[in-house]
């Protein structure tokens, strides 16, 4: 689906701005705000800072990215909204998992911990890697 369709389908207009930023999280799929800040300002100088904080956070909210925190704290947006998983490797790459039955797997395990009231929002598991010490 082009981008503008894409955009549109979550019932967003398909700004120049909102199309530009969507098409450097399309080539960077997972990476930080000042990742695409960075390179929104190279190719669009016109493009302000709090532009590009309040379109992601609308792709969010339309369900278009999503956005979970790193093993150092920091956000990371995802291009891919769907139920998956990560792998970080030691050079901050992320790969995505979709295992359903590891989802299923936790949710089986931590539902009956849940406290009355709440329920699972998602489940999302990251493996971090570091590099191989040398023998």
């Amino acid at each position: 689906m082009e981008i503008r369709e894409k955009i549109k389908s979550t019932g967003l207009k398909a700004t120049p701005q909102r199309r530009a930023i969507y098409g450097v999280m399309k080539e960077l799929c997972h990476c930080s705000i000042d990742e695409v800040i960075t390179r929104i300002r190279g190719e669009h100088p016109d493009v302000t800072i709090s532009t590009v904080y309040r379109v992601m956070d609308s792709f969010c909210e339309a369900g278009l990215l999503a956005k979970f925190t790193n093993g150092t704290g920091k956000t990371i947006y995802d291009v891919t909204p769907q139920a998956h998983h990560h792998i970080q490797t030691s050079n901050d790459e992320y790969l995505d998992i979709s295992d359903r039955q590891l989802s299923d797997l936790v949710r089986r395990r931590v539902l009956p911990q849940i406290p009355d009231g709440e329920v699972i929002d998602k489940i999302l598991i990251q493996v971090t890697t570091k590099q191989k010490a040398e023998a």
